[in-house]
């Protein structure tokens, strides 16, 4: 056994290119596998102890108010656990230059649900003091002991941080995790009575274990009829809730397919690799069946070489994927969410499926490959293996066809068409491969359109929204302004069967045009009096078509749970913050008034854009001010957080590539020694029988190409449905430019195996290769 290690070891030697081009095929499935199940497996792990731990709600009912005792009387249904009432309200700090929204609670003494990770300080307990979001204090540099003053319904208050925290119901704040305009809080009891008379507006359901909460929420509205009841959310349907479980769900399953899709690649690579090795050593394997040496003991010497490979392939992709991938998903997930004392590490048993799944592969292959030349005789397996039984092809039976091809493409021909099966195997690597080019490049691509579309849609210079109560009607207006034009946008449900999803509708001017519409084929929109445009995210996630009749319920407090019925006018394209848009002669149709609370604004030059944002900063019915970079940060915010992602599938994809292509070309180059060898012998230049190499490879990649193109539109759709909701929309179709920069590169990959590959023909020993097999 110990010169059987020596034979493995200079098996190794003798085609170093060939066995690094396998391991890294294996360390690229091992990479992914460990990097996306560690995230995955930690991330639903972390994210049940963290909801349990702080008792996540189950329900949030909103009121327009209720009383502690009526509160009291809810927790007497059926199947509630514990309930709390709070006093929730919308509050504004003024910085230099803008202005942040805080959303303020009221936080019960003996609070069970919802309860906050401390980060320093403590809970307030008397009614100017307030518990601060930790991320939001310390985008403003504020600490505990600090004053901050916020205004609230037109009123100044004052606020001293009694402390920072966390809270599990905000672990996802919004679509970019902005944590300098956005920020939550958390005020005593004590100070209800005087921000909101004493009463609540709030309620928070603990339900009993196991208990249907649909069933529950009826009971709720059921007995809520007397009060002034407005809406209710289950955990599921919140933001952030909904935000984790569905990173969760789709890492989870990439961890799953991508690996094993890789590790396949990587098995038939090794059923090629074994074939040619066992196939050469035909004499030797005879020599020692001659020597009394154990099938079995031939057998497991041979399949040392796929348990190695698979061994280092995934060690070394796991350790890539400790230094590499877990501290990118680190930083990125600290981006994405507010979860207090997550950490990534990999952990040493995520070692051991790429291990079992490579080894498992690579047995396989070598028994597959193996077991034709363990069967016949020590004598018979060491003579040389018979020439196969040639016939002719379909193409030289054709009359004047055949005999006007040229010789060195008759080669080319006959190597492909003879061995179909070893053909499609080996365009295997370079379509898996191609596939991956092409999503990633795709995605990448979308998510950057995504930004650049807010240049087409947007054309205003500053989106001015107005305080609660005030108007843009009867405001006074600099000079500078070329157009202005009105706008309201109203929280809304969307209805759909038993489903409910939150959207906004957007109330306009028919004649607005610093807003732009686009359908699926990029043609103009435009806005009617009879109708409602439908965003496409909604479209395509609640299959809604032009002409259908949509249901819409307005959750703003002064509507009263108003539901109305709109016809559907055109399917919108939006790709960032995706909104219901009508006129408000349509709203009109329904009995509903219309207030308009922003106005869009568009300056004559530059210059005049500064003096009309300075005289609105200083109006006092102002709330907030917007630009068009504003928008932009949402999409910009997708980018960045995927980017890296997308980077080392374009990474990974090249190196499976070049793998592939590098080991099934010396494979083609071994097998083909004596036939090379006899063009050697009969003068062919070394340049003619590289290119016979080379254009038979071409050949290969693009077949290989040809059959990427449309799995890769498959996977592609994948990606993008799992990337999209209603709330964000991404392009669903592949760029022209994205597929050709695939193709090329595809095709670069496999000129740089063949100029690696031209010493492989130079070496081949005629004398050897010629000798006498009859």
């Amino acid at each position: 056994m110990k010169l059987l290690s020596l034979k493995l070891v200079r098996d190794i030697r003798q085609s170093i290119g060939q066995f690094i081009a396998i391991v890294s095929v294996i360390a690229v499935g091992a990479f992914f596998y460990a990097g996306l199940i560690t995230y995955s497996d930690i991330l639903s792990a972390y994210t049940k102890a963290y909801f349990k731990e702080h008792n996540l709600s189950d329900l949030n009912v909103y009121y327009s108010q209720i009383s502690t005792n009526d509160v009291a009387r809810l927790s007497e249904i059926e199947g509630i656990n514990k309930i709390e009432g709070r006093y929730t309200l919308d509050a504004t700090q003024a910085f230099e230059g803008y202005k942040a929204s805080i959303k303020i609670h009221s936080i019960p003494v003996k609070n069970e649900i919802n309860t906050p990770t401390m980060v320093e300080g403590r809970i307030p307990s008397k009614k100017d003091e307030i518990l601060l979001d930790s991320h939001y204090a310390k985008e403003h540099q504020v600490h505990v002991g600090d004053k901050i003053n916020i205004t609230s319904n037109n009123k100044d208050y004052s606020f001293t941080i009694s402390g920072l925290c966390e809270n599990v119901e905000y672990a996802k704040k919004n679509e970019i995790q902005d944590h300098k305009t956005f920020g939550v809080a958390y005020m005593a009891e004590e100070a209800i009575p005087e921000m909101a008379d004493g009463f609540y507006n709030e309620v928070l359901i603990d339900a009993k274990e196991g208990y249907d909460l649909e069933q529950l929420g009826k009971s709720i509205e059921a007995q809520s009829k007397p009060l002034s009841y407005l809406n209710q959310v289950s955990k599921e349907r919140t933001f952030s809730y909904s935000k984790l479980t569905q990173t969760i769900h789709n890492n989870n399953l990439m961890s799953k397919v991508i690996p094993l899709v890789l590790f396949l690649i990587g098995a038939i690579i090794l059923f090629l690799t074994m074939s040619r090795m066992i196939d050469s050593q035909r004499n030797q394997v005879g020599i020692m069946k001659a020597l009394g040496v154990k099938n079995r003991t031939i057998m497991l010497h041979y399949m040392g070489y796929p348990l190695l490979v698979a061994m280092i392939g995934s060690i070394l992709g796991c350790f890539i994927a400790a230094m590499v991938f877990i501290p990118l998903v680190t930083a990125s997930s600290s981006r994405a969410y507010a979860l207090p004392g997550i950490k990534f590490a990999l952990d040493l048993y995520a070692i051991l499926p790429p291990i079992l799944f490579s080894s498992a592969f690579g047995l396989l292959s070598c028994y597959l490959s193996g077991r034709t030349v363990l069967k016949e005789r020590a004598a018979q397996a060491m003579r040389p293996k018979p020439p196969k039984k040639m016939k002719m092809l379909l193409i030289e039976r054709i009359p004047g066809v055949w005999s006007r091809i040229s010789y060195s493409y008759k080669l080319i021909l006959r190597n492909i068409l003879l061995n179909k099966q070893k053909a499609l195997v080996s365009s295997v690597g370079v379509v898996a491969s191609t596939v991956l080019l092409i999503t990633a490049f795709g995605t990448h691509t979308a998510l950057l359109k995504v930004a650049d579309q807010i240049e087409e849609v947007y054309a205003y210079d500053l989106r001015v929204d107005y305080a609660i109560g005030a108007s843009s009607e009867a405001s006074k207006f600099p000079s500078g302004i070329k157009q202005k034009f009105d706008l309201s946008a109203f929280p809304v449900e969307f209805i759909k069967d038993d489903k409910k999803e939150k959207a906004t509708l957007t109330v306009t001017e028919k004649e607005n045009n610093l807003i732009h519409f686009f359908d699926e084929n990029n043609n103009k929109l435009f806005l009617e009096n009879n109708g409602v445009l439908v965003p496409k995210s909604y479209a395509d996630k609640y299959h809604i078509g032009e002409g259908d009749l949509i249901q819409i319920k307005f959750t703003a407090p002064e509507f009263k749970n108003k539901m109305i019925e709109m016809k559907v006018l055109n399917i919108s394209t939006q790709y960032s913050n995706p909104s219901f848009y009508s006129t408000p002669a349509y709203l009109k149709s329904f009995d509903l008034d219309y207030n308009p609370s922003s106005l869009l604004v568009e300056a004559n030059s530059s210059t005049d854009l500064v003096s009309v944002r300075n005289f609105f900063e200083q109006d006092p019915h102002v709330d907030k001010i917007t630009d068009k970079t504003d928008l932009k940060k949402s999409a910009q915010y997708i980018v960045k957080q995927n980017s890296f992602v997308f980077i080392m599938f374009i990474i990974c994809a090249v190196i499976l590539s070049f793998g592939a292509i590098y080991t099934i070309s010396s494979i083609n180059i071994y097998e083909r020694n004596r036939e090379l060898a006899t063009l050697k012998v009969l003068g062919y230049p070394k340049y003619k029988i590289n290119g016979l190499i080379f254009f038979e490879n071409i050949i290969l990649t693009s077949v290989a190409v040809i059959v990427a193109l449309p799995i890769s539109g498959y996977m592609y759709t994948i990606i993008v449905k799992a990337l999209s909701s209603a709330h964000q929309q991404i392009p669903d179709k592949l760029n022209i430019f994205t597929i050709l920069v695939s193709i090329i590169l595809s095709f670069m990959l496999t000129i740089l195996a063949n100029l690696l590959l031209r010493r492989k023909v130079t070496q081949i020993h005629m004398i050897e290769s010629l000798k006498s097999i009859e």
